[in-house]
């Protein structure tokens, strides 16, 4: 298996940032990817932060062909559930997620990328993200408890040995915006309904009901994802990035039909957060990000 690129499964952190960049005009794709390469082999661990690098799948494609997965496209259209519920595309070039221990440490990693990549991409779109509670989310749920075991991990969302793009992961990146007064009036029990799980200790429900969360992104039915949420904003402006990773984007594009209630009922967690952005970037191993970088880095 090709080796993947370790922030994905770097856990401990607090401090996040996701940085989305697209292509200058006239700038050239493979000079673009072979940037991105270099500053991020370029990285050591004395620099105190994990990067992760992923590209629009076809702009991969276009630049490493037979390095990527023939079934991962970008996310170009909105998914719209039956009542119009609707979870936005905003697809972007490149994708970069910077974790540490503190935000200067994340912010410096954030200045160095878009320094490196100067009139080849430009930053359109940035968030800084921070741990909740070490594993809660800001619903006061605990977040992720279907993440398979850090063992067990790489072996479930990265491409299989002896496929296109072995060692890489297919990465759903998108902001989702809290509506908290509006949770916050709900009482305990009805909050453990729309998630589908306890409040205090995460245990699923035994009546859940088909609409909750937990029903509605079911790893059983839809396949692994390794979530890597985090928390953004302020008091005022606050909810979730979610930072999800599987061998297929097909595994990740049928969790969020579901969610809209395309193959049953909407979420019920979607009556509480609005999905804000959406796209779908292929993080390719560290091997062949090596294949594509300049020789002289």
């Amino acid at each position: 298996m090709g080796v993947p690129q370790n922030g994905i499964f770097a856990f401990g952190t607090s401090a996040h940032g996701y940085f989305e960049l697209d292509l200058a005009p006239g700038a050239v794709a493979a000079e673009v990817v072979a940037a991105v390469a270099d500053h991020l082999l370029s990285e050591t661990s004395m620099q105190a932060v994990n990067l992760v690098a992923g590209f629009r799948p076809e702009l991969w494609a276009t630049v490493a062909p037979g390095r990527m997965p023939a079934e991962v496209t970008g996310f170009t259209e909105p998914v719209v559930g039956p009542d119009g519920f609707t979870l936005p595309a905003t697809q972007h070039d490149i994708g970069v997620w910077i974790s540490g221990p503190a935000p200067d440490a994340v912010f410096d990693g954030g200045v160095e990328i878009v320094t490196a990549l100067a009139g080849k991409a430009v930053l359109v779109a940035e968030t800084m993200g921070w741990s909740y509670h070490r594993d809660y989310d800001l619903t006061g749920f605990i977040d992720g408890t279907e993440n398979p075991k850090q063992s067990e991990a790489p072996s479930r969302v990265l491409v299989a040995p002896g496929e296109p793009g072995a060692g890489g992961s297919v990465l759903l990146l998108q902001q989702w915006a809290h509506e908290t007064a509006d949770w916050m009036s709900l009482g305990v029990p009805d909050q453990e309904a729309v998630i589908g799980r306890t409040k205090a200790d995460s245990v699923e429900l035994d009546d859940r009901p088909a609409t909750s969360h937990a029903a509605r992104t079911d790893q059983d039915e839809y396949g692994t994802i390794l979530r890597r949420n985090t928390a953004y904003g302020t008091v005022l402006d606050h909810g979730t990035m979610f930072v999800g990773f599987s061998a297929t984007r097909a595994t990740l594009h049928a969790m969020l039909r579901s969610m809209a209630g395309l193959d049953g009922p909407r979420d019920a967690l979607t009556r509480y957060t609005r999905p804000l952005t959406g796209a779908y970037y292929f993080v390719p191993s560290v091997d062949d990000l090596g294949a594509v970088a300049t020789a002289d880095r």
